[in-house]
């Protein structure tokens, strides 16, 4: 047996038909899910590269906003609505309220797409008064919100990687229902298709 990869194709044309739309939304938030696991995992190493330590905030943050942005994609509707819905993740069988963290990393995003809001900590401002009450000057606070910790990335990272594996098995239900229908089509047919860009390996 030989490891040699399929010759690459010189000519690919685009399927227009609703199982092949469908066939690429999936791949599509196969990646999403994809994305989220890599953050996740960046997200482990950089809360266990610094024991003792305040760990990089600034990248806990771009790694977490990008999990969180990435899993919410999955769910959102397009043009040929959600390919993923909460029964799926209900779906995947783990154990504990999944369904409520789901919900959970919903409102995470919608902080991080509020530009009204920081992300980050809230702000208030309050006045300085001396022993006889008399106000002395203006103290801007602010609370931090508390940053993602390993609990909250394994949970999320976990529920990614369920919906990975169901989406995974669905694209490959549906290319083996496209191919046969692109297997249907004369050469005629195809030639009438619109041509792909097929990127150099």
């Amino acid at each position: 047996m030989t490891n040699e990869s399929p010759p690459r194709p010189t000519e690919v044309r685009q399927l227009l038909t609703p199982a092949a739309f469908a066939l690429a939304d999936l791949a599509a938030v196969f990646e999403h899910l994809q994305t989220v696991l890599r953050s996740c995992e960046r997200l482990m190493a950089t809360l266990a590269s610094s024991p003792g330590n305040e760990p990089d905030d600034l990248a806990l943050e771009a790694y977490w906003m990008t999990a969180v942005l990435s899993y919410q994609r999955c769910f959102t509707a397009g043009e040929r609505g959600p390919v993923l819905t909460p029964d799926d993740v209900t779906a995947t069988g783990l154990p504990g309220d999944v369904l409520g963290w789901h919900r959970t990393l919903g409102q995470v995003q919608a902080r991080y797409v509020d530009l009204a809001a920081s992300p980050r900590e809230t702000f208030s401002v309050g006045v300085v008064r001396d022993d006889e009450g008399k106000a002395t000057g203006v103290a801007v606070t602010s609370a931090r919100h508390a940053m993602v910790d390993e609990v909250t990335v394994r949970q999320t990272g976990a529920v990614a990687f369920e919906l990975s594996r169901m989406v995974d098995a669905r694209i490959a239900e549906l290319q083996q229902k496209v191919f046969a229908g692109a297997g249907a089509l004369t050469s005629a047919e195809l030639d009438g298709l619109p041509l792909l860009d097929v990127a150099d390996a």
